[in-house]
Order: C-alpha cells, then structure tokens, then sequence
C-alpha cells in the first residue's frame, strides 16, 4: 500500500455500557465514490490484531479494487481498551456487531482468521436475525469455531483444570509471543453458549475456506467437520499441504486474495439483472 492508509490513525467508538464500557479501535477505508461493490470485514484471531499482515494484505486489496474495509481490533487486543481477560467470544461477537452497525455498510464479506472464523460464522447468524448489511459472502483461515469447546476442553491437563477451578484461568506458551496464553473459565463457558457446531449454519452465502495442513493449532479435520455443517452453502475448501496456522507466506497470502476476488466475483454476478 502507498496511499494515505497506510498510517492511517484508528477511530475508536465505545460499546457496552457503564463498567462494561470499551474503546473498540476501528481503521475504515471507504469505498471509492460510485462504488456500490461489498465492503471487506476484518475479524482477528485469539490476541491478534488488524496490524497484522494479512489483515493489511486485505486492505491494500481494498485500495487496489476500490472497495471499502473495516478493520477492528476487539478489546484487550491491539490499541482497543478493555481488559483481554475479560474477553469473550460473546464479547467479541457485541463489539464486531457494533463496528459493522455503525459504519453501516449495505454489504458485506466476511474474511475471518483462526478464531475471527468463529466470530464471522456468528456474525453470519447474527445478521440474518436483525436488520443489518447483506452478507456476501466469507472467507475464513485456518477457522477455529467452538475452540474453547472442541480444541482445549478435551485435551486439559489436570494442573490446567485446577488452576480453573481455583484461578479462574490458566496459561499456556504461546509460539507466537513471549507472553502466554490466557484462558479464563469465562471464555469456556461462554464458548459452550456461541456453539456453532452443533447444528447446521445456514450463512446463505458463498464460503471460501483456506487451512494448512501442518497447522499446529487448528488440525485441518476441524476444517473438514465444519464442511459437514455448511451443507446448504456454496463451500470450497482449499488445503495448504505446508501451511501452518497463520498462513502468511507470500504464497499463502496470493491464496487469500484470490479467495476474496472469487467471492467479490460471485457477488457481483448475483447482483447483475437476469
């Protein structure tokens, strides 16, 4: 990117109310004047941010095809306030729901990585239920639904269930950052009640799903179980035979945006008259 976005200074607007209030950061890039094509949703990973590489990757495109981009960072991440134990997929979900509302766009395509997979699945819910911009269509990396659920609770160690029981959280080393993981029995409980897995997600729009097999953290059969609930929907599924979990490599990233230009096609042809 070489415009003017590049140093672009967050917004912030606040959701939740009282103690439950929170700065939620927002960078947008609105769509050039004529535009009526889709705008490009952003949503993060667990303790990541929309600094990150493919989250700017998806904005340089946005520039280059002229569409708008909302970018967030959801609270107790990045510069967003709040405090990231007291996140929630709920939480997360309010505030993703909150961002969108406010910059109100008529459409839009969902592109959601690891644990922003789960929160643009339950967006997907979310916007059907109320009034809200049209979903087009998602793309979702190396998507993480029901982790708390499916990915941890399984495989907790007997110190991780005491510490639980009697700290309300407990860590675990992260090969991302030399701080570790926090995983607050509030997060799992909540996790239990934003469940998508359980049923079949009717999102009602193209999904385009990328997953690398050598992905440490989301084994690519949790890609292939969340195939098995999106049966009513236009769904590719496309593995990275050496693909870890961020899939940030040049050639990853090429994927990714040749997986958003293909759900932009598939919108726009939706929308031209029969």
């Amino acid at each position: 990117m070489s415009d003017q976005m590049l140093n672009a200074q967050p917004q912030f607007l606040t959701v939740g109310e009282g103690e439950a209030a929170r700065d939620i950061a927002i960078i947008v890039r609105p769509a050039q004047a004529g535009s009526d094509a889709p705008a490009l949703v952003w949503l993060s990973g667990y303790r990541s941010d929309m600094s990150g590489t493919k989250a700017v990757e998806l904005d340089g495109l946005a520039a280059e095809l002229g569409l708008a981009c909302i970018r967030l960072d959801y609270s107790g991440h990045g510069v967003s306030g709040g405090s990231f134990s007291d996140g929630t997929i709920s939480r997360w979900l309010e505030e993703a729901l909150a961002v969108i509302r406010h910059v109100a766009p008529e459409r839009v395509i969902l592109v959601g990585s690891s644990m922003g997979g789960w929160i643009a699945l339950r967006l997907a819910q979310e916007l059907q239920r109320r009034d809200g911009p049209k979903l087009e269509g998602m793309v979702l990396i190396a998507p993480a639904p029901d982790f708390t659920s499916e990915l941890i609770e399984p495989n907790l160690k007997a110190r991780e269930r005491k510490s639980l029981a009697e700290r309300g959280y407990f860590e675990e080393r992260s090969q991302y950052s030399p701080e570790p993981n926090i995983y607050t029995r509030a997060l799992i409980e909540d996790g239990r009640d934003n469940r998508v897995l359980d049923g079949i997600i009717e999102t009602g729009c193209p999904v385009h799903i990328l997953q690398g097999m050598k992905d440490a953290d989301v084994p690519h059969a949790h890609a292939m179980k969340l195939m098995e609930h999106l049966p009513a929907d236009d769904v590719v599924l496309t593995f990275v035979r050496d693909g870890d979990h961020r899939l940030s490599r040049p050639g990853d990233i090429a994927l990714l945006l040749a997986a958003v230009k293909g759900i932009i096609r598939s919108s726009t042809s939706r929308q031209m008259p029969v």
